[in-house]
């Protein structure tokens, strides 16, 4: 059970500040890594590792896209993205192509199996669900609550940023 936040004020800007338990970062990437658990067991039966899955799930919803566009969406650099896209290559569910308007660029396209292992996956977020132990509704508000806090600290990792002013 986790401690709860100290309240602010210098009689407690001391240690309780610094308690694990009180982090909410650590507390994310402890939820992060329990689902990474949970999706490799789940996507073991696609051949996909998570990070795969979430470049299939993207290229499911917009169809072919540049790497740059893909990048954007999950939040990946290109030196992250490229070793990955390789390997969906080269499991034959992906196309890297270039461009016909922009050699500089290179599109991603799903493959007839990249396409087809989508009815398989349609049975991992009912899984998930079922992992979460909550409802739907819970789900759904959770996931709004984290893109805000997504939303939030982008702000201010910009207001932080050198020369961002």
């Amino acid at each position: 059970m986790t401690a709860p936040l100290p309240a602010v004020g210098p009689e407690n800007a001391t240690e309780n500040w610094l308690r694990l338990d009180h982090q909410i970062c650590f507390s994310l990437h402890a939820a992060s890594r329990a689902f990474n658990g949970v999706y490799r067991v789940i996507l073991k039966d696609l051949g996909v590792t998570y990070p795969q899955y979430l470049v299939l799930l993207v290229l499911w919803e917009e169809g072919p896209l540049p790497v740059k566009k893909l990048g954007e969406h999950l939040r990946l650099d290109s030196g992250t993205l490229s070793p990955l896209l390789k390997r969906l290559e080269a499991a034959g569910l992906v196309r890297r192509e270039r461009s016909a308007r922009d050699e500089r660029s290179v599109e991603i396209r799903l493959t007839e199996e990249g396409t087809s292992l989508r009815d398989r996956a349609l049975e991992v977020p009912r899984r998930i669900l079922t992992a979460t132990g909550f409802d739907p509704g819970e789900i759904g508000a959770l996931r709004e609550r984290l893109d805000e806090l997504t939303a939030a600290l982008d702000a201010a990792a910009s207001e932080e940023t050198p020369g961002s002013r």
